[in-house]
C-alpha cells in the first residue's frame, strides 16, 4: 500500500467550539489508518480529546488504537515542571547568597503572563526532539486561537532576547576576566561559565524550533471555523499573523457545512451558510479549503470519527 504524503507536524486550531479538536482527532486517525505512526496532542485546557475518541487520556503518553498515541498536556503542571527545572539550574551556580531572591523571583514569573505558553512550548520542543522515535507524524490540537498564536511565535520573540541575554553575559564574563585577571580560580571557572552555557542550549532548541515551525515541508497549521461571521474574521486576523512570522497555513476547515437536503428547518440556516462560505473560498483563495459536512450523531468515537476520515486523509 503506498502511503499518502505527509508533514510530520500538524497544528489545528481555531477559535473555540469550531470543532479543532474533532478535525485533528480525525486527521490523526486518517495517518494511523494508513500505518503511519501517529501522536495526537492536546494543548487546549478543555481537553476535549478524550472525548472526541470516547476514550481515557491522560498526561502520559499512551496507545489508543493500532499506530496511535495520544496524551492531553496540562498547562498549569508543564508550568510548574518547568519552573522547577529552572529553579534548580540556578540554584546550582548561583551564589548561596541571592538563593532567597533566586526563588521569590522564580515564584514571581509562574504567576507571570506567558508562563504557560513558555512551558507548553518546552514540552513542545521535546516532542520535536524525539520526532521518529517511534512517532512519524505528531498532531497537535491546541488552545484557542489567541493562546495558540502567542506560543507559535515564541521562538522568534525568546530567541532574540536570548541573544540579547547572551551578548549581555558575554561583556559581563569579559569585564570578571579583566577584574581577576590574577586570580587563576575564577578564570578557570569564567571559561567555562555555566549561564552562558545554558543560555546558549535554550537558544539552539528554539532555533531548532523555528526551523521546522518555518518549513512548509515539516510543518502546517490548520485553521478550522464555522460558515459563520465571527471565526471567518478571527481566522483571516491569524493567518496574516502565522505569516508575519513564516509559520506555513497548510489550509481551512470549514467544519459543520449543512447539506442540501438537510430538511426545512435547517433549510434558513444552509442558505445563511451558503453566503458565508462564499466569503470564505473569496477570503482565503490561495488556500486549500476543507468542507467538513454536519452530520446528523455527536462525533465520539473511532467509528464516528471515520465518517470525515477520508475528508482528511490528503491534507
Amino acid at each position: 500500500m503506498t502511503r499518502p504524503a505527509f508533514r510530520p507536524f500538524s497544528f489545528f486550531g481555531g477559535k473555540g467550539g469550531t470543532g479543532k479538536t474533532t478535525c485533528a482527532a480525525a486527521r490523526a486517525l486518517a495517518l494511523a489508518e494508513e500505518g503511519i505512526k501517529t501522536l495526537v496532542v492536546s494543548t487546549d485546557p478543555a481537553h476535549s480529546l478524550a472525548d472526541a475518541f470516547d476514550i481515557p487520556i491522560g498526561e502520559e503518553i499512551g496507545l489508543i488504537a493500532p499506530n496511535l498515541w495520544a496524551i492531553e498536556i496540562d498547562a498549569e503542571t508543564e508550568a510548574q515542571k518547568y519552573m522547577k527545572r529552572i529553579q534548580e539550574k540556578m540554584l546550582n551556580i548561583v551564589s548561596p547568597v541571592i538563593v532567597d531572591e533566586i526563588k521569590r523571583q522564580i515564584e514571581i514569573a509562574y504567576s507571570s503572563p506567558g508562563a504557560e505558553e513558555a512551558a507548553i512550548f518546552d514540552k513542545f520542543i521535546e516532542l520535536m526532539e524525539h520526532m521518529g522515535d517511534p512517532y512519524e507524524a505528531i498532531i497537535f490540537d491546541t488552545a484557542p486561537t489567541g493562546h495558540t498564536l502567542r506560543l507559535l511565535t515564541l521562538p522568534e520573540i525568546l530567541g532574540a532576547w536570548l541573544q540579547h541575554l547572551l551578548e549581555k553575559r558575554a561583556r559581563a564574563v569579559e569585564l570578571m576576566s579583566m577584574v581577576a585577571k590574577y586570580d587563576r580560580e575564577v578564570r578557570q571557572k569564567l571559561e567555562t561559565d555555566p549561564i552562558t552555557d545554558i543560555l546558549g542550549r535554550r537558544k539552539e532548541k528554539f532555533e531548532m524550533a523555528r526551523r521546522i515551525l518555518t518549513d512548509p515541508g515539516m510543518c502546517a497549521f490548520y485553521f478550522v471555523l464555522n460558515a459563520e461571521k465571527l471565526p471567518i474574521l478571527e481566522t483571516e486576523r491569524a493567518v496574516r499573523l502565522l505569516r508575519k512570522f513564516g509559520i506555513p497555513v497548510g489550509g481551512v476547515l470549514v467544519n459543520r457545512v449543512i447539506p442540501e437536503g438537510a430538511g426545512a428547518f435547517m433549510e434558513k440556516h444552509r442558505q445563511a451558510q451558503q453566503g458565508y462560505l462564499e466569503t470564505i473560498h473569496e477570503t482565503f483563495s490561495d488556500l486549500p479549503i476543507t468542507e467538513v459536512p454536519f452530520l446528523d450523531t455527536d462525533i465520539r468515537g473511532v467509528n464516528e470519527l471515520d465518517k470525515i476520515t477520508g475528508l482528511l486523509k490528503n491534507l
